[in-house]
């Protein structure tokens, strides 16, 4: 379980980040500009995004390595 949370903290990490430089360099890259109903909401989604993977790295870290 805890390899599985860091998995999914790195995903929306990489995801995160790729959106904000999506948002503030046009380049076309990552998950957020892809989804239609993010529309407009970019910048504020890879941020939940950046939020959701530390959480993620803090539940993993919390939990018992077996």
């Amino acid at each position: 379980m805890k390899g599985l949370l860091e998995v999914l903290g790195f995903v929306a990490l990489v995801q995160g980040a790729l959106g904000l430089v999506h948002e503030f360099t046009d380049w076309d890259v990552g998950l957020v500009q892809r989804l239609g109903f993010l529309d407009g909401y970019g910048v504020w989604a890879s941020a939940a995004l950046l939020v959701l993977a530390f959480a993620l790295f803090a539940a993993a870290e919390s939990r018992d390595p077996g």
